[in-house]
């Protein structure tokens, strides 16, 4: 199979960085892919003026690798609170995006913001992280890969969690996109969004999104790596 037309731009979600993919990264790799997966601006370990980084410094670096990634069209994956900022990187370049794989989250609509009132400078794993939080969303994860998220997390600028995604080309709603269910089967993903949950408007906005169950909890790139990995490379 030719694979040298598709190139796979990997964005994880809060507090992580690109090492939150090296095992799926490596797997598309195997299968001949080009793959990048990226840091975000504020989640280097070693970030300086974390408080100063907003949603435009996010979108603008999901941006420039999709635009490194020229002439060819890339699959676009983004994890969890990374749809915000992917969505708008969409927006600004939708003719080079072949398909979006939104995982165990879904592209956002205009307006939307995270936290708007959140008023720390950052928002750390730890102010998330309790029983409810280990029990659901960690759920297949190792004892080890528990403990290599807490020592590696990086707090999210809180900027990014405070701005409003902005958004203005309407192509983006009829780019193709697969919803990967995981904490949440694809049924209950509907039923909420239709109940009105802010954060899945854009599940009934965009026109061309599929849904598909990856039983598991919220980070399935460590837990069920290979079954992700072949998910993206099927629609690549």
């Amino acid at each position: 199979m030719d694979n040298n037309g598709t190139h796979i731009v990997l964005v994880p979600g809060f507090w992580l960085g690109s090492w939150a993919w090296d095992d799926v990264a490596g797997r598309l790799r195997a299968l001949g892919h080009p793959v990048t997966a990226l840091t975000l601006p504020g989640l280097e370990p070693d970030a300086a003026a974390r408080e100063d980084v907003r949603l435009v410094d996010q979108t603008r670096a999901i941006e420039r690798a999709i635009d490194a990634a020229g002439p060819a069209r890339v699959v676009l994956v983004a994890h969890s609170g990374a749809a915000v900022p992917a969505t708008a990187a969409l927006d600004a370049r939708v003719e080079a995006v072949a398909h979006a794989v939104w995982v165990d989250t879904v592209p956002a609509v205009d307006g939307y913001r995270m936290n708007a009132g959140l008023e720390a400078p950052d928002y750390p794993l730890s102010a998330a992280w309790d029983e409810e939080f280990e029990q659901g969303s960690m759920r297949d994860l190792t004892d080890a890969q528990l403990e290599t998220f807490r020592e590696r997390a990086v707090p999210e600028p809180a900027g990014v969690l405070r701005d409003p995604v902005q958004l203005t080309d309407p192509r983006r709603l009829d780019v193709p996109g697969t919803v990967v269910c995981t904490a949440f089967t694809a049924a209950e993903y509907r039923s909420y969004a239709e109940q009105g949950m802010s954060f899945l408007a854009g599940l009934l906005e965009f026109r061309a999104l599929d849904l598909v169950d990856l039983p598991t909890g919220h980070w399935p790139m460590w837990s069920r790596p290979a079954e992700l990995a072949q998910l993206i490379a099927d629609r690549a």
